[in-house]
């Protein structure tokens, strides 16, 4: 895979340090109802059966190459899981697949679902 080995090679020192290929808990909060933002929940069914993000399109990582049809190009994919490696998973298939804007939560699934409490909704 020829745009697999691109994504990977471009993820040199520079890269990484700009942090340009994530987006933090606030970045979020303020991404939320943005259209050009879609929210990309790739935890399993039964993870999300015990917490749901109403804001997200679930497909979970496994189920990624067959639904990958349903994500629009053109618009800034977040990937978000309770796990990291399968964040970098996810953000790394995308990119292969001709997804130009992807991140990924650089935060874990506590602190996304802290902004969901009645203080930080509030201030929304």
């Amino acid at each position: 895979m020829k745009a697999l080995d691109e994504v990977v090679a471009e993820m040199d020192f520079d890269f990484l340090g700009s942090g340009e290929h994530t987006i933090s808990v606030e970045g979020v909060r303020k991404a939320l109802g943005n259209d050009h933002f879609l929210f990309l929940d790739i935890r399993t069914d039964k993870e999300q059966g015990y917490v749901t993000f109403p804001f997200a399109k679930h497909i979970p990582l496994h189920e990624l190459p067959a639904r990958r049809g349903e994500l629009p190009k053109d618009k800034l994919i977040v990937t978000f899981c309770t796990s990291v490696f399968r964040g970098a998973v996810a953000y790394t298939y995308l990119r292969a697949n001709g997804f130009d804007e992807v991140k990924g939560l650089a935060a874990s699934m506590e602190d996304l679902v802290k902004i969901f409490k009645p203080g930080p909704l509030s201030k929304m």
